[in-house]
Formats: C-alpha cells, sequence, structure tokens
C-alpha cells in the first residue's frame, strides 16, 4: 500500500508534570502509550503520521488530567467531571474541535485513527471530517463500550467504517451501536527493541526484584474485583506490584509504587513469575501486559480465556489459570522449577517477537483498511 497520511487523535496519559504543555511534548507519542509504537511502525513502513493532541487545553496548551472514572468524586475533580459529561457546552473543548477540524484540512488525512477514551471531540466534528475529508475514521479502544465509551464516543459509533477492539464482545457491542465494522484485533504487541529482558542494576535488584510481580490498574472493584481477589491470594508467596492508580487496602503491603515505561519493563523483567488476570469486563480478549510480558522474557500466569489461546499455544509460551487454587499450585510450581518455568519464558519470548511484532499488527491494520 502506497504511503498513506495517518492524524491520529489522542489523550496523552499520565503527562510529566514538567512536560505537560502541548509545545513540550510536540507531535510523538511518549514511549508509555502504545501508539509510541504504532507510529514507529508506520513510519519504517513509508507511511506519514502526525497526532493532535485532544488533551491539551485550547487555551493554555497544557495536558489536562487524565480522569479516571472512579475519580469523578474526589475534591476539586467535580468541575471537570461536568466538562466532560457534557462537552458541548464547554468554550474549551469547542475550541479544540475546531483546531483538530483545521489540522485536518491542511495535512488531509488518508486515515484519522480515534484513540479510545474520547471526551473531547464531538461525533459533529467526526461527521464532518468524514463528509468533507473522505478520510477512513479508525476507532481504536480496547475497552467495552457499554462500560468505559463517553456519550460522545458512542454517539459517533456510525462515522467510524472501522473500530479495532482487543475483545470479541466488545466489537460486537460496537457494531450493535452503530459501527460499520468492528474487528478484535489486539491492539497492543511487542517492539524487539524495547520490549525486551532488562539488565537491572544493584538498585533496580532491590526495586524490582520480586518473586512473582503484576504491573496494571487495580480499581474500581466493580471492574477489577476479580483481578485483587486473585492477587490477594499470592501475597504468602512474595508478591510486588506497582500501579500508578489507587491500591486496594487488602494489597497494600505488596505495593511498590508506579511503573510506567522502562519502569515497567524493569519491574517485569525483575518479576521470577509474572501474573496478568484481565480485568472483569474481558471475557474474550487480551490486555497490553499479554504480550509486553511475554517480551520481556518471563514466565507469564494469566487466567484462561478464548483469546488467550488464539494467540498462544497454552503451556508452551505462557501458563493460564481457572481458579485460584490453580494459581496457587501454578505458581508454587514454577517458583521452585527454573528449567520448566525459563523454557516456556523463552518460547514465548519467541513466539511474540515472530508473531505479535508492532510491524505485524500495523501490517494487519493496513490489510484490514479499504483497498489494503
Amino acid at each position: 500500500m502506497e504511503g498513506l497520511r495517518f492524524l491520529f487523535v489522542a489523550s496523552l496519559h499520565h503527562p510529566d508534570p514538567g512536560r505537560q504543555s502541548f509545545g513540550d511534548i510536540g507531535r510523538d507519542f511518549p514511549v508509555t502509550q502504545s501508539q509510541h509504537f504504532w507510529v514507529k511502525a508506520l513510519r519504517k513502513m513509508g507511511h506519514k503520521c502526525f497526532v493532535f493532541w485532544r488533551s491539551a487545553s485550547a487555551f493554555t496548551g497544557r495536558q489536562a488530567p487524565h480522569l479516571q472514572m472512579h475519580e469523578h468524586t474526589r475534591p476539586g475533580a467535580v468541575l471537570r467531571w461536568v466538562s466532560r459529561a457534557f462537552p458541548e457546552i464547554n468554550p474549551d473543548v469547542r475550541l479544540r474541535n475546531r483546531r483538530m477540524f483545521t489540522l485536518a484540512h491542511r495535512i488531509k488525512p488518508d486515515v484519522i485513527v480515534m484513540i479510545g477514551g474520547n471526551h473531547v471531540i464531538l461525533p459533529k466534528t467526526v461527521y464532518d471530517l468524514k463528509r468533507r475529508l473522505h478520510s477512513t475514521i479508525l476507532y481504536a479502544s480496547g475497552t467495552s463500550p457499554s462500560i468505559f465509551a463517553h456519550r460522545i464516543e458512542r454517539s459517533a459509533a456510525s462515522s467510524y467504517d472501522l473500530v479495532l477492539t482487543n475483545d470479541r464482545a466488545h466489537a460486537q457491542e460496537w457494531i450493535d451501536i452503530g459501527a460499520a465494522r468492528a474487528i478484535a484485533l489486539p491492539l497492543s504487541a511487542v517492539d524487539p527493541s524495547f520490549h525486551q529482558t532488562r539488565l537491572l542494576s544493584a538498585d533496580d535488584k532491590r526495586r524490582f526484584g520480586c518473586h512473582i510481580g503484576f504491573v496494571g490498574t487495580l480499581v474500581p472493584k466493580r471492574l477489577y474485583g476479580r483481578r485483587v481477589d486473585d492477587l490477594a491470594a499470592l501475597q504468602p508467596y512474595g508478591l510486588a506490584l506497582w500501579s500508578v492508580h489507587e491500591v486496594p487496602q487488602i494489597l497494600m503491603s505488596a505495593y511498590r509504587g508506579p511503573a510506567l515505561g522502562d519502569d515497567m519493563m524493569r519491574a517485569v523483567s525483575g518479576s521470577t513469575v509474572v501474573v496478568n488476570p484481565h480485568g472483569d469486563f474481558m471475557k474474550d480478549g487480551g490486555n497490553q501486559r499479554l504480550f509486553e510480558a511475554c517480551g520481556a522474557g518471563r514466565l507469564q500466569i494469566t487466567n484462561h480465556s478464548p483469546a488467550v489461546q488464539r494467540w498462544f499455544n497454552v503451556g508452551e509460551h505462557l501458563v493460564t489459570y481457572r481458579d485460584q487454587e490453580e494459581l496457587r499450585a501454578l505458581v508454587t510450581y514454577f517458583l521452585e522449577n527454573r528449567e520448566a518455568r525459563e523454557r516456556i519464558a523463552r518460547a514465548g519470548q519467541e513466539h511474540v517477537y515472530a508473531h505479535h511484532t508492532y510491524d505485524h499488527r500495523m501490517q494487519q491494520l493496513l490489510d484490514l483498511l479499504p483497498g489494503g
């Protein structure tokens, strides 16, 4: 496929306090977001990529705080929540829409990639861009629209030419609310130059070394209750966990702080075994860590699901469990059996390098586009 022009419309997640302004961030994604690797792979293939930061205030240029669903009752967050619940009346949001519209007309993208979590770009803006520029509208979301998507994301579904999501059930939900096409294609993958086993310094080993490691989100309970319960069952075995969000009290003794980007890879590399229970909302899909943990060359134990079996050979590339009893038994066995643990870890890393790199993923994406 000839070189295409991609316009990514996204929010900056977890901005560094010292680099929050639009000007400081520039046009590219930070390594802490998977779209960094999308853009890297697409450019390597000869395509051009641009980014519009919908999370940057039109008035100040600074990135708005990333508000999680469970954080809306915190002091100081109520006004932000109201402005996001009703973006049509927010002057800043309306100006961001005009600026995004102007940028799109200037660069004339072949594909506009709307990244999930949008509470800024209005349905009318998406519709008008599609009608005037004839761009393909690609919507990429790793979560359920019925649980996570903002009202304006769902309202714009009929303008999406293609929705990519991590879970088959989520893909069907998007079709049910009006998307022309939805495909369960993992949004995450690995970049072998980044997702690899880290050699840890003595300080790193003190900070990241552990028997059982987990990196991810743990709240709210209604979305991650099973994950929290499964992790709590492993605390006697030497559990350590990292999260950029709140941590339930039951797991605080295992908490070691946040871990993003390189620190996330150090935390995974420092774990003898990596556990990866999926969120309660993901029944037939896979999260980002599913591929990254294998890329780090560590044995991964994740909960059983049809999607894992589609993408991996269970028992060869990773290991799955169905209940806490089986989880504890697997952890005990692999902590005691280094040869078996390392054999599966090596096979898992080789597998994702051979079949699940971002180069593979972007080629799959291109093949799904009109004319692909």
